[in-house]
């Protein structure tokens, strides 16, 4: 097992964790649950294959994404009222995800020939689609339309590798640089509660 891919493990695990738990805070039932944790876990790689057309998806293709986030999302549906010491931890596990997903997504994208934008918006897609709909079937606005760093890290650490990419480095220390970046920026974020700014009303 590479380390790449076992991050990637890591952050589908937290990721469907993440889903799972806000389905249990809008008090959904077992099947709401699961949904919103496999959507989170899940649905910015499968958008981001569509749209690359590398058919079937990621997670079609490796199951072990679909059976782990069934298995964590209903371990929170059953367990979730001795798991509120773990809100903390999960917070850094989602960094890890958010920052493998970044470059898992770019590096796809990278492998199909697209442009600057386009491996930039795969790498972001590939990290916060999945949240986007979890927080849409659960009645939020979408956690990367609000104040937080959270996909704006995405985009510096997608920049980053498409620039390393073309720079006569090995992909795997681009990557490593690349993902380093988007996780310490989010936990710096949440840190120091950093914000972007707003209009003024």
């Amino acid at each position: 097992m590479s380390l790449l891919y076992a991050l990637d493990l890591i952050g589908t695990a937290a990721f469907a964790a993440s889903g799972a738990w806000a389905g249990v805070r809008r008090k959904m039932d077992l099947l709401g649950v699961l949904v919103l944790g496999l959507v989170t876990a899940t649905g910015g790689g499968t958008l981001r294959d569509i749209l690359l057309g590398d058919l079937p998806p990621f997670s079609l293709k490796d199951e072990t994404y679909l059976y782990l986030s069934i298995i964590v999302s209903l371990a929170v549906f059953f367990f979730h009222r001795r798991l509120h010491r773990l809100q903390h931890p999960l917070l850094y596990f989602d960094a890890i995800g958010l920052g493998t997903f970044v470059v898992i997504g770019t590096s796809k994208a990278l492998a199909f020939n697209t442009g600057f934008i386009g491996a930039v918006m795969m790498g972001v897609m590939t990290a916060t689609a999945g949240g986007v709909v979890r927080d849409v079937l659960s009645n939020q606005v979408p956690l990367i339309l609000r104040k937080e760093v959270y996909a704006s890290a995405c985009l510096a650490g997608a920049a980053l590798l498409y620039l390393l990419h073309h720079l006569p480095l090995p992909h795997s220390l681009a990557a490593l640089l690349a993902a380093l970046t988007v996780i310490m920026v989010r936990l710096l974020a949440i840190r120091h509660n950093w914000a972007l700014p707003k209009a003024r009303a």
